[in-house]
């Protein structure tokens, strides 16, 4: 893939967009090579989690401009298709994903970011949805997923007005989980991914689907949802280790 470097651990992967001379930003080429590279990592049974990143100083600094210059209505709604598409699959994806957001987090590159499930920054990245400020929006999910992550009147402020802002404010916001210092990014990353890790694999993918399917559905829909996924995982063996390994004071043994 010449856009990304796939570097397997023993259960999870570093993804980094490899594009710095142009800031990283997305185009459709580096879109369809995320989009693969999650299908490859979902194949692998061994990987659970995986952390995206992106090499120089952005994470993604958006899409990429002198493209897009070209499109008509066609290909507009074409570029948003795929990106959209990609991302979706992303966020639904049975792994976990965390964005480490070692830099400017722009347009699709915080689309990016927030169709991941936990996002890291260090105290330097720029957050922002600046589209308006090019005549455009959100185009790949931007527009759906920061209202219902921090609310319709903080993500119509930031979207409307285009501006960037610190990771200091969007951690206040709630964009940002966590702020690290650059040189320690990954190793916390890897970190809050080893702690995913010790815990029930199946237990993790229906927290997921939990939280993602019941983010679309009404209160009472999700909770039934939730019931199904809760009575589910008594089927298994790897509640009763769970349940074992507690009344038992051990530490539970998952396996794979």
């Amino acid at each position: 893939m010449p856009f990304l470097e796939i570097q397997k651990k023993t259960d999870y992967a570093l993804v980094t967009i490899k594009r710095p001379e142009a800031l990283n930003a997305l185009n459709a080429e580096l879109i369809t090579e995320i989009g693969e590279a999650v299908k490859t990592l979902e194949s692998d049974p061994s990987i659970r989690a995986f952390i995206l990143t992106g090499e120089g100083k952005a994470f993604v600094a958006g899409a990429d401009i002198a493209k897009m210059k070209e499109y008509g209505e066609k290909e507009g709604n074409q570029f948003s298709d795929l990106g959209q598409s990609v991302f979706r699959k992303l966020e639904l994806s049975p792994l976990v994903s965390v964005a480490a957001i070692n830099g400017f987090s722009l347009g699709g590159g915080l689309e990016l970011a927030l169709a991941c499930d936990i996002r890291y920054a260090v105290p330097g990245a720029k957050l922002g949805l600046p589209e308006v400020s090019l005549g455009l929006i959100p185009g790949f999910g931007g527009s759906q997923r920061l209202p219902r992550l921090i609310g319709v009147g903080r993500a119509s402020e930031l979207i409307f007005s285009g501006d960037m802002i610190t990771a200091d404010e969007g951690y206040r916001l709630g964009i940002i989980n966590k702020i690290i210092a650059p040189e320690d990014l990954i190793a916390e990353s890897e970190k809050l991914i080893s702690t995913i890790l010790t815990r029930g694999p199946l237990a993790i993918k229906a927290a997921k689907s939990a939280i993602r399917q019941g983010l679309e559905a009404t209160l009472d829909k999700g909770m039934d949802w939730e019931k199904q996924l809760f009575g589910g995982l008594f089927a298994n063996t790897e509640s009763k280790e769970g349940l074992g390994a507690f009344l038992e004071k051990r530490k539970p043994n998952f396996g794979g």
